[in-house]
């Protein structure tokens, strides 16, 4: 279920592309391990789900840490949420990246939240109280769903916003064709409630359920839809030429990144929140979209990736 495995579509079709697999232990090039640092002499283990973002992610943590002096064990790629939490709630492994969405779900809340700050709130709060898990700061990327269409045809269409969509399903809904998956049209927090939150209905006829996958490709060859349901932080956005409407009425819930440490481990080693402020700061949208499309557009592997971005300069 996609709200368990956040961006599940992006492992569509995907194996673990290399090193990063479970149980590794290898050392990671993130500039260099470091002998000295501010993390000399500690030890901690970093996870992951399985998919593209998840395991890079592992990689960019892991590097990270070593090139400050830890040393570092890696179970990227573990099969999904409950895993991963319940590894790291066990102490079995030490952090992770989450998504404040997901661990809206994970706490069992209901109701809506569509502010980004007010959600990482309640859920570093609450996942803090029941199991001593410490949210970091989260990042400006936000993985939630998205409805994108090919950039050519939005500048003809003059549609930048889900507004403006609106507007062109209710006058032209021929030129509004959609597609999506299954799980997006049954959910009050996709097809359904996008439609009542912006005002519009959409002819079933002018409608195209398709698995997650294969959307990327079908919006960007406007065959059989020129909109389609993506995930934000997906490579094949940019890669394919796409562009995503802007939520102007802030329907999607938020899916900001957080590195979720064990309050035990942080307390002994709180130097790990200072290392990794400046990774999470960097880490926005449009970053994951290129840093995700060099793995699954061009074929690289996660850890290769992780070291050349951690050793590009932009860290502080």
């Amino acid at each position: 279920m996609r709200r368990h495995l956040p961006a599940a579509a992006i492992a569509l079709g995907l194996t673990l592309t290399g090193g990063c697999a479970l149980g590794s232990s290898d050392t990671g090039e993130g500039g260099g391990t470091a002998a000295d640092g501010p993390l000399k002499g500690v030890t901690v283990t970093v996870a992951s789900k399985n998919f593209t973002e998840q395991l890079l992610l592992c990689e960019i943590t892991a590097q990270r840490l070593e090139s400050q002096g830890a040393k570092v064990k890696r179970t990227c790629g573990m099969s999904g949420t409950n895993a991963v939490r319940a590894a790291l709630t066990s102490g079995s492994v030490d952090m992770y990246w989450e998504y404040t969405g997901t661990g809206w779900l994970a706490l069992q809340q209901s109701g809506v939240v569509t502010d980004s700050q007010v959600m990482y709130e309640k859920v570093s709060g609450l996942d803090k109280a029941k199991n001593d898990v410490v949210w970091l700061p989260p990042a400006a990327a936000n993985n939630t769903y998205a409805v994108a269409v090919k950039t050519g045809t939005a500048e003809k269409l003059g549609v930048t916003t889900l507004s403006e969509y609106a507007a062109l399903a209710e006058k032209d809904p021929g030129s509004a064709g959609f597609c999506g998956a299954s799980e997006f049209f049954g959910r009050d927090d996709g097809w359904p409630g996008l439609q009542k939150a912006y005002g519009f209905s959409l002819p079933k006829s002018d409608v195209a359920e398709l698995a997650e996958g294969p959307i990327y490709n079908a919006v960007a060859k406007g065959n059989p839809c020129d909109f389609g349901e993506v995930f934000a932080t997906d490579g094949r956005i940019s890669a394919l030429g796409l562009t995503v409407l802007e939520d102007d009425k802030k329907f999607f819930p938020p899916y900001n990144l957080s590195l979720n440490v064990r309050g035990s481990v942080l307390k002994k080693y709180p130097k790990i929140e200072t290392v990794m402020e400046p990774v999470s700061k960097l880490l926005t949208t449009a970053e994951l979209q290129k840093l995700n499309a060099r793995i699954d557009v061009d074929g690289k592997r996660p850890e290769e990736v992780a070291s050349q971005w951690l050793s590009a300069g932009k860290l502080k």
